[in-house]
């Protein structure tokens, strides 16, 4: 019977000769498109409520309309909260918007470190399973909800994917040590972190970060008495500086790569909001590397009432489009 009710009389309609008839039934038909792209659903759409606040123009703008601005830059700077769900279903909407108007995207990720990316190729190429990848990138607690969406959307694209910030421990090192603690540090152990490394300690962003830092313990060693808090703040800066610098060049090398003739390519890049807010620390940096290229923040800002939202003066200033999202 028909989904309207109306019951039909075969027998007053003519069939097709048997060899012209499908016998293919529904579920196959269903699931056809599943294995023509190699055995992997597609990805949950990353649709939520959200508002978009141009801070240049004061304004609330359309999604879209920022999708379209960001599609025209050279570089996108998308800032997050790491333990937001929402934020990181937008982050997914971010790059379904921009593959509707670019080919040429790839997206550069703070979430896994230099020394993982030949195991990150080796995925995406299709040369190695999602296990034996993920068994020795060291990926992030919560990677398979908030970022194998992204991985994975940027894979069936055909999209680079880099792996872009310094390994973990050679950042503990120097929190512990300053930036000497790589001097000792082989040819091969050096391709991990940034050649350049310009961390001044009189900037907007130093004073940032140490009244973000407030009054972190300091980390004692055996071998050594506990440094003072103005040292501790001084080493975890220039760790941070380290992730900065690492994630610029990565940033600015995966674009240089990417271009082709006169095309330049996209590169989006995710990272926590703080390397990027106020256009300071990772972004400062690849503006430095990238001076004629056009460079655009965007920060993701989870609220409980979107319709109560109204940045003020300084949160304007944090990025060029602040996109608020409902947290959960």
């Amino acid at each position: 019977m028909p989904l309207d009710g109306r019951r039909v009389d075969r027998r007053r309609r003519p069939q097709p000769p048997a060899s012209r008839r499908c016998w293919l039934p529904l579920a196959v038909l269903i699931v056809a498109p599943v294995a023509l792209s190699g055995g992997s659903p597609p990805a949950q759409s990353g649709y939520v409520p959200e508002r978009v606040f141009h801070a240049a123009r004061g304004v609330f703008v359309d999604f879209e309309v920022m999708l379209a601005d960001l599609a025209r830059a050279d570089v996108v700077f998308v800032g997050e909260q790491h333990d937001d769900p929402n934020t990181h279903r937008l982050e997914l909407a971010v790059l379904e918007g921009l593959a509707r108007r670019r080919s040429d995207v790839v997206v550069s990720l703070e979430m896994f470190e230099r020394d993982a990316q030949a195991a990150l190729d080796r995925f995406r190429e299709g040369r190695a399973t999602e296990e034996a990848f993920l068994a020795g990138a060291r990926p992030w607690p919560r990677y398979r909800t908030d970022y194998k969406p992204l991985v994975d959307f940027a894979i069936a694209r055909g999209w680079p994917v880099v792996a872009a910030n310094v390994p973990r421990p050679m950042a503990s090192e120097v929190s512990k040590g300053g930036l000497d603690a790589l001097e000792a540090k082989s040819d091969e152990e050096r391709r991990w972190f940034a050649a350049d490394r310009v961390c001044p300690t009189d900037d907007e962003y130093f004073e940032r970060f140490a009244e973000a830092m407030g009054d972190h313990p300091a980390e004692a060693s055996a071998s050594a008495p506990p440094p003072t808090p103005e040292a501790q703040t001084r080493n975890f800066y220039l760790s941070q500086c380290l992730k900065d610098e690492t994630m610029a060049e990565s940033i600015a090398t995966a674009y240089r790569t990417a271009a082709t003739g006169d095309r330049q390519p996209l590169v989006v890049h995710f990272n926590g909001a703080f390397h990027s807010d106020f256009g300071l620390g990772t972004a400062e940096r690849v503006r430095r590397r990238l001076p004629e290229r056009r460079a655009v923040v965007v920060t993701m800002l989870p609220v409980e009432d979107l319709d109560a939202v109204l940045p003020d003066a300084e949160t304007r200033r944090r990025a060029e489009y602040l996109a608020y999202t409902i947290s959960k």
